[in-house]
This record gives C-alpha cells, sequence and structure tokens, in this order.
C-alpha cells in the first residue's frame, strides 16, 4: 500500500491562526531533507517528499526507503537566543511530538528510547521513527533556526525494512496514510516547540518526557567512540537532555552526540 502526498492539502491542513507553520513543500524525489532545507533555512518552512533517496541519521548513517511507503520530513523552526541553552531538547522533543502523533493516531505501545527514537513495544521495541536534528546559521539577527527531520515507516512489509529491528506502522496493524501521519506530526511538533519556547513550561516537557520514555529504570549499555561499552541503569534524563547512567562506579552522565549506541538490556 502506498499514499500519496499532495502540498496543497498538506498546507491547507496545518496552516491556519492556531499554528505557526507557513507552508509544507511536497517534492516527488530529495536526496535528503535536512539537507535541503539547510541550505534554504526558512523558520517555519516544512518539507517532505515521496522517495527521500539519501536520507541521513545521527553519526552520517544513511538509508533509503522504498518510494510512497514513508514520511520524510524535516521542520525549520526558531532557536531564540534566550532558549539556546536548552537546544540539546530540541531532538527529544521531536521524538515526544512524533509520539504523540502515533499514539494519537492509535499507534499502541509507542515509546521512546533516549533520546528520540520512537519505539513500538509490542512489536518487541522495534524502531518506527528515527530522528536528526540539526542548528542551522541564523538567517539574519536574532533567532537561530533548527531543522528537526525525521523518517517515519508507514506501509513498509517486513521485507522492504533495512534490519530486523526496524518495523511500520502497517506492521504494527495501523492503517493509515502518510498524509494523515505529517499532518498529526506537525500539529504535535508545533505544540513541543511551543511548551520548549516558554522557559517557565520545561518542566511540563521533561516530565511528559520521562514517562514516555522506556529507557529509563533499564539496565542500558552505552557504546562509545573510544569503543567501551558502559554499562548500567538509566536512572533520568538531566535538564541538558543527557542521560545519567547509575554504573558500580557512581553516576555518569551522556550526552546523545557523545554516545555511538544506547543498547537496552533484554
Amino acid at each position: 500500500m502506498t499514499s500519496a502526498l499532495r502540498q496543497s492539502a498538506l498546507t491547507s491542513h496545518v496552516t491556519d491562526a492556531m499554528s505557526p507553520w507557513l507552508d509544507v513543500e511536497v517534492r516527488d524525489a530529495v536526496a535528503s531533507t535536512n539537507a535541503a532545507l539547510l541550505a534554504d533555512p526558512r523558520p517555519w518552512h516544512v518539507l517532505t517528499t515521496d522517495h527521500q533517496q539519501a536520507g541521513r541519521g545521527r553519526l552520517a548513517r544513511s538509508w533509503e526507503t522504498p518510494a510512497g511507503t514513508a514520511v520524510a520530513l524535516s521542520a525549520c523552526v526558531p532557536v531564540p537566543p534566550a532558549r539556546m541553552t536548552d537546544a540539546g531538547w530540541l531532538p527529544l522533543l521531536t521524538g515526544l511530538a512524533v509520539r504523540d502523533a502515533l499514539v494519537g493516531l492509535g499507534l499502541a505501545g509507542a515509546v521512546l528510547k533516549w533520546p528520540n527514537d520512537v519505539l513500538v513495544a509490542t512489536d518487541g521495541d522495534r524502531k518506527v521513527c528515527g530522528v536528526l536534528c540539526e542548528l542551522a546559521p541564523a538567517p539574519g539577527p536574532g533567532d537561530g533556526v533548527a531543522v528537526l527531520g525525521m523518517g517515519i515507516n508507514v506501509h513498509q512489509t517486513r521485507d522492504q525494512l533495512p534490519v530486523e529491528t526496524a518495523t511500520s506502522l502497517a506492521l504494527c496493524g495501523l492503517e493509515v496514510g502518510r498524509e494523515e501521519v505529517v499532518v498529526a506530526v506537525l500539529r504535535a511538533l508545533a505544540h513541543r516547540h511551543r511548551q520548549w519556547a516558554t522557559a517557565s513550561r520545561m518542566p511540563a516537557l521533561r516530565a511528559d518526557y520521562a514517562a514516555a520514555c522506556a529507557t529509563l529504570g533499564r539496565q542500558v549499555a552505552i557504546h562509545l567512540p573510544s569503543g567501551a561499552v558502559e554499562p548500567g541503569e538509566a536512572v533520568r534524563v538531566d535538564e541538558a537532555g543527557r542521560l545519567v547512567i547509575r554504573t558500580a562506579h557512581g553516576d555518569r552522565i551522556h550526552a546523545a552526540g557523545d554516545v555511538v549506541h544506547a543498547r537496552l538490556s533484554a
């Protein structure tokens, strides 16, 4: 099953008096939605495509999905100077927004793996969405901008997925069109960005993230760039969005950019 993405329909659904989004651009094919937006980073502009041919993940990981089967979407949002110290939360709130949207569409068992993977617990903790967020140079004085990118598996069959640890909405029993997914995600993302942009609302955002994060309370193995593996219990996410691991040698703090993998123990 595939489903079309219509630029006019998407734009009309997400641009209204209550929404910050200005438009949704749909391209037939693009190498990377993040790379395309980074080349022209306009706040509240969204780019999606029927076929992302060279998607990028953390640590330069790449993937390609069959045309028409997934949502590859990047959204450009403002980063006010006063909120730059909390920019580490942008990848986490993006994962949380995707999880919010998928739960709202009826996906059972959607949880987060720190920092921002969306897993489906009812399908063996398989991954249905990955997130890549990148700061872009400010287009002028004032706010900076960030590009929040995500890839959501929608219609893929098991043999269309790149790895055994991946799943799709269809495989989880949720038959939904890609347009519905895009609209739900953009609405949830606007809400979480508003929450993040107001410092007084950050405690609520952190609490919502912790409630959705299946990493917390689990034994994990942190794989570091040096090749070392640090086991411990994930006890909390700190105010900077870093994972705090309780080890035999005391608590250790890991930022997402300093970790190759955070493996959950069975």
